[in-house]
């Protein structure tokens, strides 16, 4: 019987590669960078954009992509809670590709297309490889699976608090 601890672990459980933390410092400084300037300038990516694109609540929707582009984009910085960090992320390359790349495709051809979307289509390979290796050996989700994996062997040994 699986129990809420593995679940736990499956969340945390991560490749103990040392690169991948250049790939959380590509996503998550480059996400953080882009949720800062739909704030920062709102007349380019604000509400009007959504409504362009098609959103039928375009100020929700701008204010909640935002938001999860900073959020996410930090955990993934920091290596916590990867996983779970880079589902959202892609939801967005998902939708930012169907509502704004797919016309370039259908209307000014594949070059164009090829072009304009080289950059979301590297995010969107780093983020799935996020997802399947997790946050790498210098990640918070490790640091909390080994102090999780510690006390789980050992449950003996007294912490020094001091």
């Amino acid at each position: 019987m699986k129990t809420a601890g593995s679940f736990k672990s499956r969340i945390l459980n991560t490749e103990s590669d040392s690169k991948i933390i250049f790939i959380r410092l590509i996503v998550g400084l480059i996400f953080i960078s882009e949720g800062i300037q739909k704030y920062l300038i709102v007349t380019v990516y604000g509400p009007a954009l959504f409504k362009v694109i098609g959103f039928a609540d375009p100020i929700f929707w701008f204010y909640l992509t935002g938001a999860f582009e900073i959020f996410c984009g930090g955990l993934i910085l920091f290596g916590l809670f990867t996983r779970p960090a880079s589902i959202p992320l892609l939801i967005i390359m998902i939708v930012a590709f169907t509502t704004t790349k797919l016309p370039v495709l259908s209307t000014r051809g594949f070059w164009v297309f090829s072009h304009e979307y080289s950059t979301e289509f590297s995010l969107t390979l780093l983020l799935i490889l996020l997802l399947i290796c997790g946050g790498g050996k210098w990640s918070v989700d490790l640091h909390i699976l080994r102090s999780k994996e510690s006390l789980i062997i050992n449950p003996l040994v007294k912490v020094n608090t001091k």
